[in-house]
């Protein structure tokens, strides 16, 4: 790839919104903080219209709050958001795991086993820094929720579930930081798994409305206690 494509606004505008938002995701920016155009290219080596595009492509997703007098701001969290979410998430996800089970094939089967044992295989929290996240358990987790709904048939709907994961990662993250729980889900993560791969499609939707539920309440509770 030539210096000028790679450099081109459109790909430097992809670069800046994908870094800033997995920094949003990540609890990098105190909620409701000012985002400072100019901080920011600093921040990614990034020019003044590429971080502009990519905030207000955040804006559009919520991540960030756009006001005429106070420019960029990071979106505040809420219960009742954090309610609506997993209510949506219920829902959605829900749906999009009985279509993938009716519809998968061996090979989306053995998709799903694969993810859940990689996951299996990374710790949660790294060993020199127990309170902070491995990043490879992050994409491990990830991985594993989109490899239950990959074969539902329908891209709309895979999309809307992982933008409204990565808005509960937000929560989960924002929640982490304030006072870390001491749950361990992975017994949750591989109930699902093997309800999904037998084919107990109310079992394995059952199981994973209560996972996300479990979630919300443990972020509720760490929320409210801030």
């Amino acid at each position: 790839m030539d210096s000028a494509h790679r450099d081109s606004p459109g790909t430097l505008a992809t670069i800046a919104y994908t870094k800033l938002r997995q920094d949003l995701i990540h609890g990098a920016f105190d909620l409701g903080s000012k985002l400072r155009i100019q901080a920011l290219c600093e921040r990614y080596g990034i020019g003044l219209n590429p971080i502009r595009e990519a905030l207000n492509r955040l804006s559009s997703e919520g991540f960030v709050v756009q006001t005429d007098q106070r420019g960029f701001q990071v979106a505040e969290l809420s219960i009742g958001d954090l309610e609506e979410l997993t209510k949506a998430r219920c829902w959605l996800d829900g749906l999009a795991l009985r279509e993938s089970i009716q519809h998968g094939n061996q090979e989306w089967e053995e998709g799903v086993v694969l993810a859940y044992h990689r996951l299996s295989r990374l710790p949660r929290y790294l060993d020199s820094q127990p309170a902070v996240r491995n990043p490879d358990w992050s994409k491990a987790h990830k991985a594993f929720h989109v490899s239950l709904l990959s074969a539902c048939g329908t891209k709309w709907i895979e999309d809307f579930c992982d933008q409204m994961f990565d808005a509960a990662e937000r929560y989960r993250n924002t929640a982490r930081i304030a006072g870390p729980t001491s749950r361990s889900d992975l017994d949750e993560h591989r109930a699902i798994m093997e309800a999904t791969i037998a084919r107990k499609a109310d079992l394995a939707v059952e199981l994973l409305t209560q996972h996300f539920q479990l979630t919300s309440q443990l972020v509720r509770n760490v929320l409210e206690n801030k």
